[in-house]
């Protein structure tokens, strides 16, 4: 099965399919996906996006980014969710060159982490309990979209290591997102260098940051999230392979 799909307008998409688990299961190709902003969806790549049967999207961007950006296309069966799961705006493209970059991203989803509880809660019940194809994403598919992508895999059961090598992924995109903030801001100097990118350690030290605070990435969902043991059964038994 094939990972990265194709798009001429999408840079990010991807399927979390295919991940082992600690107790040897997998997860089910062509379930869930995650994403750049679908509001870019037109033409052909609207067909290709059709074929894939997804029938719900979750749109974790902030209600202005929508407004200004638009959203997926309306269709008939297909059903969707706006879970602003971020509550403190900041401009990547202005972050300090000389602040410590993952580090600082870090910093940013564990405050995700704590502002969104409620909207993450949502997204984690509508996954859960969604017989799917279901896609999820933000405006660059890398941030609020990991966060996500990284709770659901270890609620799934997903290594740590395998979970950040999918957050990195969005590293073979980088250079078409720096290209797509380069044509909405003429004229605007890009300040910081790590813009558009995705490594690894960023979504380690997030992981290690909610695990030191919570005593692991399970007890944050439990307890910040209401994500109970029925939940998590239902989220594996949906999501993977028997």
């Amino acid at each position: 099965m094939k990972r990265h799909v194709a798009f001429e307008r999408l840079h990010n998409f991807r399927d979390l399919g295919g991940y082992s688990t600690g107790d040897g299961r997998t997860v089910r190709w062509g379930r869930l996906y995650r994403s750049d902003s679908l509001a870019k969806l037109q033409g052909e790549d609207w067909d290709r996006f059709l074929a894939l049967g997804v029938r719900t999207v979750i749109d974790l961007r902030y209600p202005w980014e929508i407004a200004a950006k638009g959203r997926v296309p309306d269709e008939d069966g297909l059903t969707y969710f706006n879970f602003s799961v971020e509550h403190r705006p900041y401009d990547q493209a202005e972050i300090d060159p000389d602040a410590d970059p993952w580090r600082f991203l870090a910093d940013r989803y564990a405050e995700v982490a704590l502002d969104g509880v409620k909207e993450l809660s949502q997204a984690l019940e509508v996954i859960a309990s969604d017989s799917g194809p279901l896609v999820f994403h933000c405006a660059s598919g890398k941030d609020r979209t990991g966060m996500v992508a990284a709770l659901v895999l270890s609620l799934l059961g997903v290594p740590e290591d395998e979970i950040a090598d999918d957050f990195a992924l969005t590293e073979l995109a980088t250079d078409r997102l720096i290209a797509d903030w380069r044509a909405a801001n003429p004229g605007r100097a890009l300040r910081w260098p790590g813009y558009g990118r995705a490594p690894a350690e960023v979504m380690r030290l997030f992981l290690s940051d909610l695990a030191a605070r919570h005593g692991s990435v399970r007890d944050y969902a439990a307890d910040q999230l209401g994500a109970d043991d029925e939940l998590i059964a239902e989220l594996r038994g949906r999501l993977l392979e028997p």
